[in-house]
């Protein structure tokens, strides 16, 4: 099963973002104030979401499109033995372990903007 979370307000304005099979499991409001990104708002609204293995492809794609640019936002969530991590129009999948492939997906993070403390997902 397909794990993960989703910040609303990463979301690009005017995105509709539909992926089969997907569910929102939690719906969470949360001040971050100390720790949001100096392009980032104060409150998050953190969207757990889970669905089926094989959407996997299509929930990265969408989120690729459907996160706001230059604000340092990324998406990640699980699948199978597997973490993958988005940006606006890149995907990073790598084996849950794989620290090359975290590495990889971290530098792109820091380039994208993404505070170093907001880095931490964990594997």
């Amino acid at each position: 099963m397909l794990q993960g979370r989703v910040i609303a307000e990463s979301l690009r304005v005017g995105c509709d973002l539909q992926v089969r099979d997907l569910r929102i499991t939690r719906i969470d409001r949360q001040d971050v104030s100390a720790a949001a990104g100096s392009h980032q708002p104060d409150v998050w609204t953190l969207l757990d979401v889970e669905g089926p293995d094989d959407t996997a492809d299509e929930l990265a794609s969408a989120l690729a499109d459907a996160l706001v640019g230059g604000q340092g936002w990324y998406a990640d969530f699980r699948v199978a033995d597997d973490h993958v991590v988005v940006f606006p129009g890149r995907i990073f999948r790598y084996a849950i372990g794989d620290q090359t492939g975290r590495a990889e997906a971290v530098r792109h993070g820091r380039l994208a903007g993404v505070p170093t403390h907001q880095l931490d997902w964990g594997d």
